[in-house]
C-alpha cells in the first residue's frame, strides 16, 4: 500500500463458493429433523447463509500508528462498521515477535493506544475488525522470522488477541521478492486455517498485491501460486490499484484501475486453473477486491478523484466484486488551509476538495456486507460440463477470430463471448490463450460482449488500393504494399525480403504492418476527396 503504510476499502460481490462440508452436514441434519448438539441451531445456520456470504463488504483501511489517531471505534454508529486494521509487521529486533509498524508489541498497543479497548467497541456495536499484516515499510512476518512453527504462533497471537477471522497480507517489496518466504508463510496460514476448522471457526484469508494496467506483476503471480501450491483457501486477491507510475500512460485514473482489476481476473483465473481448481468468471470476481489510494497518490501525476471513485464503485458492483477498500480512512478528509503543498502526500488528508469521509461512502455504497462472515467458506472447483456456445456473428460486435486471419494493431475481435484488442499484428495467437503476463500475449482482453449488441462494420482497406508484394521488385523507404490483404510499409529499401517476417522478427524486418488507426485516417481521406464541394 502506499509508500508510508497504505491500505484499502474492499468490495464484495454476490459469491459463489460453497458452504463448508460442516454447515452443508448441518443443514442436511436439520432437513431431516436430527438433532444436532454442539452445532449451530438451524436458524444461525440459514441467518448465516442468506446474510453472510452472499453480501459483498466495504473495509477501509486504518493507519493504527499514524497520527493523529483515527477513531475507527465511531464507526460502529454508522453504515460502515469494518475496518482493516495497518500493519502488523515484525517486531524491530526480535522478528518473531508480531508488533504494529515495528514499533507496538501486541501489549505496548493496548498500553500506549488503547487499542484492545477501542476494537473491542468496535466488535460491541456489531462492527467486524481485520488485521493487515505487511506493507510496504518494515518486514512481513514471514521474510524474517524463519522458525515456521514462530511463524504460526506469531499469527495466531494476532488472531486471537482480536477476536477476529479474517487476516490480510500486503505483501510488497522483500514480502514479493523472498520465494523461502512465500514457502513458509504458506505453509504456516495454511495449518492455521485446517487448525480453526477443526475447531469450527474459519480464517478468511486475504492477499494484497500491487498492479498496473496490465494486472499482476511476475512476482505477484508468483505470490498468488506460492499461497493456492501451500494449500491456503484464499478468501480473494486484492489489488492495490495506486501508484501506477509510467505503465498508467495516458490513461484516467479509473481506466487504469478497471484495466488492471480485469487483467487480474483473467490471471487468477489461470492460477486457480493451474492449481487444479476451476473457479468460473462470477466466482472469479467475487474473490477479488480493489483499494484505490484515495486523493493524492504518492506519483504528483496521479490523483484519485472523487468522480474516479463513483466509476470505480460502479464497476465492481456491476462485476460482482467481493470486496472494496481503500487506503485510508486517515485521510477521508480535505486538507486545511495551512497544508500548503497538497502534492506532497499526507498520512491525514487527501490532498483533494471533498467532505469528511466522502471517498468512504462513495465506494462503499452496495457494500453493505460484514467482512467477518465468509470466514468459514471454502472454495471448491465449478463445473466445467457445461459445454461453450459458440460465438455468434449476428450478436458480436466484431469478427470472429479465425485461426487463419491475420490481425493488425488496434483490431477488434470476438472470441468465447469477449471482446479482445490486438497490441501488435498478429496471426494464429488464440485470444485467450492461458498467459500470465500480459506481454506474453498480442492480445488485450477489452471485456464481455454486452447483451443486444450488433456486429459493427471494422473498416478494411479495397483491394488494389496497393501493388501485391513481389519478391523480384525493390522497394525504397515508405513504399506500401499488400501481402495476404494486409498492408505494409517499407522501414528501409528491400528487395526479396517477404513481410511474412514482421510479426515474428519485427526489429529486423525492413516491413512494418500498418494499424487500424492508419487505415481508419487513409479511408477517410479517400472519402473526403471523393466527396464533391458544398
Amino acid at each position: 500500500m502506499r509508500r508510508t503504510s497504505k491500505k484499502s476499502v474492499v468490495v464484495s460481490a454476490e459469491p459463489q463458493r460453497r458452504l463448508s462440508f460442516w454447515r452443508l452436514l448441518l443443514g442436511l441434519c436439520i432437513l431431516a429433523g436430527l438433532g444436532v448438539g454442539g452445532m449451530l441451531s438451524a436458524r444461525q445456520w440459514q441467518d448465516t447463509r442468506v446474510q453472510g456470504p452472499h453480501r459483498p463488504w466495504f473495509a477501509a483501511y486504518a493507519d493504527v500508528t499514524a497520527r493523529p489517531t483515527f477513531g475507527f471505534e465511531q464507526l460502529g454508529e454508522s453504515e460502515r462498521r469494518n475496518i482493516m486494521l495497518a500493519f502488523i509487521v515484525s517486531l524491530q529486533g526480535d522478528a518473531c515477535t508480531p508488533a504494529w509498524a515495528g514499533a507496538y508489541t501486541l501489549d505496548k498497543a493496548s498500553e500506549s493506544l488503547d487499542l484492545d479497548r477501542r476494537i473491542a467497541r468496535l466488535q460491541q456495536q456489531n462492527g467486524s475488525v481485520a488485521v493487515s499484516f505487511g506493507g510496504l515499510k518494515n518486514d512481513e512476518l514471514a521474510v524474517k522470522c524463519t522458525d515456521k512453527e514462530k511463524l504460526k504462533a506469531a499469527y495466531r497471537a494476532v488472531i486471537d488477541r482480536y477476536h477476529i477471522n479474517t487476516i490480510d497480507l500486503d505483501l510488497e517489496q522483500g514480502a514479493l521478492t523472498d520465494k523461502a518466504s512465500a514457502v513458509r508463510r504458506a505453509e504456516a496460514i495454511a495449518e492455521l486455517q485446517a487448525e480453526r476448522h477443526a475447531h469450527g471457526k474459519g480464517l478468511a484469508v486475504w492477499v494484497t498485491l500491487p498492479v498496473s494496467p496490465q494486472g499482476l506483476t511476475e512476482q505477484g503471480t508468483d505470490a498468488v501460486a506460492a499461497l493456492l501450491t501451500g494449500k491456503v483457501d484464499l478468501a480473494g486477491v486484492n489489488a492495490m490499484t495506486m501508484d501506477y507510475g509510467q505503465s498508467r500512460q495516458d490513461q484516467t485514473m479509473l481506466a487504469a484501475s478497471e484495466s488492471a482489476l480485469t487483467q487480474t481476473h483473467r490471471q487468477l483465473g489461470i492460477l486457480y486453473d493451474q492449481a487444479g481448481t476451476h473457479l468460473n468468471t462470477a466466482t472469479l470476481w467475487a474473490k477479488m477486491g480493489a483499494t484505490p489510494m484515495i486523493g493524492q497518490n504518492d506519483d504528483a501525476d496521479e490523483v484519485f478523484l472523487p468522480e474516479d471513485a463513483s466509476g470505480l464503485s460502479a464497476f465492481a458492483r456491476s462485476h460482482g466484486m467481493g470486496r472494496m477498500s481503500m487506503w485510508s480512512a486517515n485521510r477521508d478528509v480535505a486538507c486545511g488551509s495551512n497544508y500548503v503543498d497538497i502534492k506532497v502526500v499526507s498520512d491525514s488528508c487527501s490532498g483533494v476538495k471533498q467532505d469528511k469521509q466522502m471517498f468512504a461512502v462513495t465506494l462503499g455504497e452496495g457494500f453493505t456486507g460484514d467482512l467477518s462472515s465468509t470466514a468459514s467458506l471454502v472454495t471448491t472447483a465449478d463445473s466445467t460440463t457445461n459445454e461453450q456456445k459458440p460465438d455468434n456473428p449476428a450478436t458480436s460486435p466484431y469478427q470472429i477470430w479465425k485461426e487463419d486471419g491475420a490481425y493488425l494493431q488496434g483490431t477488434k475481435v470476438v472470441w468465447h463471448h469477449n471482446v479482445y484488442q490486438a497490441k501488435w499484428w498478429t496471426e494464429g495467437d488464440v485470444p485467450d490463450n492461458p498467459v500470465l503476463q500480459s506481454w506474453q500475449t498480442p492480445w488485450e482482453l477489452v471485456g464481455p460482449v454486452l447483451a443486444g449488441e450488433k456486429p459493427i462494420p471494422q473498416a478494411t482497406l479495397p483491394a488494389g488500393t496497393y501493388p501485391e508484394w513481389s519478391g523480384s521488385n525493390e522497394y525504397d523507404t515508405g513504399a506500401r504494399v499488400l501481402y495476404k490483404g494486409i498492408p505494409y510499409q517499407a522501414k528501409w529499401w528491400t528487395k526479396a525480403e517477404s513481410p511474412a517476417a514482421a510479426s515474428s522478427n519485427p526489429d529486423s524486418s525492413p516491413w512494418a504492418p500498418l494499424t487500424q488507426a492508419q487505415i481508419n485516417e487513409i479511408l477517410a481521406a479517400k472519402n473526403k476527396v471523393s466527396q464533391p464541394h458544398q
